[in-house]
């Protein structure tokens, strides 16, 4: 599964500068570590701010908390997290293949399910305000 991760450094301005220093480069090689394993997938600055925004893929819940606490600067971090979704118009996109499940549900490569019902069902099914098929 894939989570929007969001985070602000709050390390105290006041921190020494070779304990700043130290903590900056283990967090750097703890963060290509996940990168080599596949868990941080995606990696921005925020401009103007002590802060990023990544992409990590984890298994579930606990699995991301425990990614994010084994970062070093953790402590200090204000930590904002999203699930991600793949949208219904991306799903034909070509830069994922299908491949059935264990119940012969289609499954994308990365693990998300595609829509069972399909928007022809579901058009079919599902009724506007006028009570007309969307």
């Amino acid at each position: 599964m894939e989570w929007l991760v969001r985070t602000e450094n709050l390390l105290p301005a006041d921190t020494a500068p070779a304990e700043r220093e130290r903590l900056r480069a283990a967090e750097r090689a703890r963060a290509m570590e996940l990168r080599a394993a596949g868990v941080l997938t995606k990696l921005w600055r925020t401009p103007g701010r002590r802060g990023t925004v990544g992409v990590y893929e984890c298994r579930d819940a606990t699995h991301l908390h425990d990614t994010l606490a084994s970062l070093p600067m953790f402590p200090w971090m204000e930590v904002t997290v999203e699930p991600l979704a793949v949208h219904p118009q991306d799903l034909g996109a070509g830069d994922r293949e299908v491949t059935e499940s264990v119940d012969n549900t289609p499954v994308h490569r990365n693990g998300h399910a595609t829509d069972p019902v399909g928007p022809a069902a579901r058009s079919a099914t599902t009724k506007g305000p006028d009570e007309q098929p969307v």
